[in-house]
């Protein structure tokens, strides 16, 4: 891994060294992953469903990216997303505060990206 790639990731908040452990010591795995990172489309399906108010389905994805962050390591998006996982956890629609679901979907969003324009430069 290029030591500026290594330094942005870190400097966001990525657990970079201890992912890799978990990927057994396996940097190159780890980079591949990354890069299948950038096709993952849970977040924009988590906005495309807040939008259309189907809150069950933007937890499903909201979820998923949890996992998927946590699992690279991604802990500032990790952590973001999980409030908003929380937020819509077994809400019926009606039960969902959809103005603090948006607050939240924003906080996601913006972090998601900063890790996205990284990633992306960097591959």
């Amino acid at each position: 891994m290029d030591e500026n790639f290594r330094r942005q990731l870190e400097e966001n908040g990525v657990e970079v060294g201890s992912t890799i452990n978990r990927f057994m010591g396996n940097e190159a795995m780890y980079l591949k992953f990354l890069g299948k990172f950038l096709e993952d489309k849970n977040c924009i399906n988590i906005g495309k469903n807040l939008e259309e108010e189907n809150y069950e389905e933007a937890y499903k994805c909201a979820h998923t990216l949890k996992g998927v962050a946590a699992n690279l390591g991604l802990e500032p998006l990790s952590k973001t997303v999980s409030v908003l996982v929380e937020e819509l956890r077994g809400k019926k629609n009606e039960e969902v505060d959809s103005k603090r679901a948006d607050e939240e979907w924003q906080k996601v969003k913006k972090t998601y990206e900063q890790i996205f324009d990284i990633i992306s430069k960097n591959q």
